[in-house]
């Protein structure tokens, strides 16, 4: 499967654009609406995206460090790999949200959180978008991104942004579902 390299850096743009909207709506709730959880066991909105933020803490300084070190050289298709393609796919929100276990450095539960959760968030999706414009630049099958939970695994720079924006659409599907109760 090759995606125009166009389309794809559009199709997140365009997600992330979303995802920023919609955390500028959430800061207008108030910290008791975004700390309500469903269940003990279940997160609240501010869990949600203190979990997203975690991992953009570890992505977004990756992702920039090889995007700078990227060779300069823009391909019009990307073909996603195997790896990288099952990730990414499998963090797309689905009709029934299957639940994932998480690694407890990324579990949030039980924190204490204010609204400063969104404003991180928001800088961390500002961030995304940068990246995201200065990725048309590069090839985005060449550069390779480590991931969180091994050093000895890199993904395609197209899967790793695939992923990352995928899994903020799969908790931001969540948030609405605790909002909507």
């Amino acid at each position: 499967m090759k995606i125009s390299t166009l389309e794809l850096l559009n199709e997140l743009r365009n997600r992330t654009e979303g995802h920023l909207h919609f955390a500028e709506v959430l800061s207008l709730k108030t910290e008791n609406d975004l700390n309500f959880r469903t269940s003990a066991e279940s997160w609240s909105t501010l869990e949600c995206l203190e979990h997203l933020n975690r991992y953009g803490d570890f992505y977004i300084p990756e992702i920039s460090r090889n995007i700078s070190s990227a060779n300069k050289s823009p391909q019009s298709y990307f073909k996603p790999g195997i790896l990288g393609n099952y990730f990414a796919k499998s963090m797309l929100p689905k009709e029934k949200l299957n639940t994932m276990k998480t690694l407890k450095a990324m579990n949030p539960i039980n924190s204490q959180l204010n609204k400063n959760v969104i404003d991180i968030f928001i800088k961390q999706q500002e961030n995304l978008l940068e990246l995201l414009q200065e990725a048309q630049y590069v090839d985005l099958e060449k550069a390779k991104i480590n991931i969180s939970i091994s050093k000895l695994i890199k993904l395609k720079l197209g899967d790793t942004f695939r992923f990352v924006i995928y899994h903020n659409a799969r908790h931001i599907e969540q948030i609405q579902g605790i909002l909507s109760l």
